[in-house]
């Protein structure tokens, strides 16, 4: 049996969030969509899931229309079965991943972040499977004592420490 190993990356803008998991049941998509409302009122996201059984159909939820259209398109361009993807703009997956991994069909979260990334796919004749993802870019160094004030600060003005 052959097999292919790809890297797809996922699109979208440098100030949005993504949150990519694995799950295993189509009612996943309104169990996503209600857990991330119920964890941030007013939350800006778009999700998209890939059906692994027929119809094998990528469905999709959400609020914001633009991290929609997002969704479903990198839900597409990755094509692993019951993968889904969750964009999420003015809010960070520290907000949500709690609640998403209480989903019981919730099976696995392989990123949460706002960097580029790339996920790694193997393809067999069956289809797709996510092997992992690149997350980011690789360390230019050791933090400093001038990093660790900035990233001390960086944590207050985002509300996370006092």
């Amino acid at each position: 049996m052959a097999i292919t190993i790809m890297a797809v990356p996922v699109q979208k803008p440098g100030c949005v969030n993504v949150v990519l998991g694995q799950a295993h049941f189509i009612k996943t998509v309104e169990d996503l969509h209600e857990a991330l409302v119920t964890a941030v009122p007013g939350i800006k996201f778009g999700l998209a899931f890939c059906e692994a059984s027929e119809p094998c159909l990528v469905r999709w939820t959400g609020t914001d229309q633009e991290l929609i259209a997002l969704a479903r398109t990198n839900a597409l361009a990755i094509g692993a079965g019951h993968s889904f993807i969750v964009l999420l703009r003015d809010c960070f997956p520290i907000n949500v991943l709690p609640v998403l991994r209480q989903l019981p069909e919730v099976c696995q979260i392989y990123c949460a972040t706002a960097n580029p990334a790339e996920v790694i796919l193997v393809e067999t004749e069956q289809g797709r499977g996510i092997l992992g993802v690149v997350d980011g870019y690789p360390p230019k160094g050791i933090e400093a004592e001038a990093d660790i004030v900035e990233r001390k600060a960086l944590l207050r003005r985002f509300g996370y420490k006092l």
